[in-house]
């Protein structure tokens, strides 16, 4: 889909119109008066194009009111948004053709079938029966044999497939995944994450937003963190774990230990049991091979070495914590 400038005063922002989406200064309040809730303060932030982008939050945090905001389901109370370069006041109609959401909800028809759905999903969005790719995309999410029930008849996991079906008809180069995997089995969630994939690399956006951490970690190669309707971090990966900067090295030992030794007490040696003994550093501080060195100067006999990274799940929870 061909970039188009936003029009009006603030034409002149290159990021909202060069980004796959650009928010900035967005609030929602939802109510009035003493009843009023701020959902949204204030949110920026920027997708790149062709990026896996995770927007990851605590429940209440503000991540629905963002994407129906994007979707045209909600309305903002004040701030900016593109979507591909389109302004979704001044461009709407090309805004909404730019993004494709799988919401949480299985907001289905029951009494259509996939290819009925599709078919209908396509002429909401204008695209000419010769176009249409509604076998192909029914293939590509593993329906095809499910393309003439009824969609009462399908599973979960196949009513959830049959929602980012839908979320492709009109090709958009914006895909938001709003909780997809939810109440998927592990076979159903490792093929639509294999789709995904092939979307991704193919050139499409995807924003994902997910509890299951480890999958965000997994695939997001730059992952927002909203909480209380404000964004308390938003970075690639690995430069957002890198902040927690916290290591862990476990210790399996040869012979049984009663406490842990008092030269290791800087490390906050803790035992695990009369075998094992974690110790915890901060790589930007101590080297490895420094760990190293303490420990056999402790004399210790080691039957095993592991070490423990933190993780996003640790990330997160330090994050939303310390915001609460």
């Amino acid at each position: 889909m061909p970039q188009t400038a936003i029009s009006g005063p603030e034409a002149d922002s290159p990021p909202l119109a060069g980004a796959a989406i650009a928010v900035r200064d967005l609030v929602k309040v939802y109510g009035r008066g003493a009843r009023a809730k701020q959902a949204l303060k204030g949110v920026s932030l920027e997708v790149p194009r062709g990026s896996f982008f995770g927007l990851l939050g605590p429940n209440g945090a503000g991540k629905s009111t963002l994407i129906n905001i994007l979707a045209g389901l909600v309305r903002k109370t004040s701030g900016r948004a593109a979507i591909w370069g389109h302004d979704i006041d001044s461009d709407t109609r090309r805004a909404r053709a730019a993004i494709g959401v799988v919401p949480q909800e299985l907001n289905l028809d029951p009494f259509f079938t996939p290819r009925e759905a599709l078919e209908f999903q396509a002429g909401l969005y204008g695209v000419p029966k010769a176009e249409r790719r509604t076998d192909e995309i029914l293939a590509a999410v593993g329906l095809s044999d499910k393309a003439e029930a009824y969609a009462r008849t399908l599973s979960g996991g196949m009513r959830r497939r049959l929602l980012v079906a839908k979320a492709l008809v009109h090709a958009p180069p914006v895909l938001v995944l709003d909780e997809p995997t939810a109440g998927v089995d592990i076979e159903l969630r490792q093929q639509l994450w294999a789709y995904v994939r092939q979307l991704n690399a193919a050139g499409t956006t995807v924003v994902l937003t997910t509890h299951y951490l480890e999958e965000a970690e997994a695939l997001c190669d730059r992952i927002a963190i909203i909480n209380h309707g404000s964004v308390v971090a938003s970075d690639e990966t690995p430069a957002l774990l890198a902040r927690l900067d916290r290591k862990d090295v476990i210790l399996t030992l040869g012979a049984d230990l009663d406490a842990p030794p008092a030269v290791l007490a800087d490390l906050k040696a803790e035992l695990l049991g009369p075998r094992r003994l974690r110790l915890h550093y901060r790589p930007s501080v101590t080297p490895f091979a420094t760990v190293l060195a303490r420990i056999q100067s402790a004399g210790l006999e080691i039957a095993d070495l592991s070490t423990q990274e933190a993780d996003l799940e640790d990330l997160f929870l330090e994050l939303t914590r310390r915001q609460g």
